[in-house]
């Protein structure tokens, strides 16, 4: 059998960006009078892109939202957290040790993020971790996106896997049905920035912490794949 590939989302489930993006986040509405949100507010503002940060944000403070102005500040914010980055961003613990055990055991690495991928490879470079990766693709590297499933299996195309080897590891209701619709089982975590309890998304599996996801675990959520 070819070698496994284990394809992570990026935000909330590799990297623990809340800090950074909620800052670019205040830093943009602010130019507009609103006032900052907190971390209270991540798990229905972070994990579903820059646009949709924006609009809730908006939403948040009652105030309306054309589609200019949201293009004009979509700009603003992705050059501040781009100047920043990686800021505090950080990989969530148990990560490098996990990533090294694949790798130890012939896995191979990939990211699929519907971050746009200059600024997720930017981040990613940051952080020391591009090398680890045979794939980074990000929400502009095809014509879809998460949840659409030629987004993963693009992203496993390539990193050279084959989708029958294939697990996908995230945090968020995309990750979870961008599986599902490409027939790939996956691993939920629940330290991301999901509204919803990471239950309630039916990943095949779901793990408390890196320190759970071994070779063993992957190689036996593709044998119950196969079967």
């Amino acid at each position: 059998m070819s070698a496994p590939l284990v394809v992570f989302d990026l935000d909330g489930t590799l990297v623990d960006t809340a800090g950074d993006l909620v800052a670019s986040l205040n830093h943009t509405i602010g130019l507009e009078g609103l006032e900052p949100v907190g971390y209270d507010d991540l798990t229905w503002l972070v994990g579903h892109g820059a646009q949709v940060m924006i609009s809730r944000a908006f939403a948040l403070r009652g105030r309306e939202l054309s589609d200019g102005d949201l293009a004009r500040m979509l700009a603003v914010f992705v050059d501040h957290y781009a100047e920043a980055m990686p800021g505090v961003s950080k990989p969530y613990p148990g990560l490098l040790a996990a990533m090294d055990r694949l790798a130890a055991a012939g896995a191979g690495l990939a990211v699929c993020t519907n971050k746009l991928e200059p600024l997720a490879r930017r981040l990613i470079d940051g952080l020391g971790l591009s090398p680890r990766f045979s794939a980074i693709t990000g929400g502009d590297t095809f014509a879809v996106r998460k949840p659409d499933a030629e987004h993963l299996l693009g992203t496993v195309r390539l990193a050279g896997g084959d989708p029958a080897r294939t697990v996908m590891i995230g945090d968020s209701l995309n990750d979870m049905a961008v599986a599902r619709n490409a027939g790939i089982p996956s691993i939920g975590v629940p330290f991301g920035y999901s509204d919803v309890p990471v239950a309630e998304l039916e990943p095949t599996r779901i793990i408390a912490h890196f320190d759970e996801l071994t070779p063993t675990l992957v190689e036996d959520l593709l044998a119950t794949r196969r079967s």
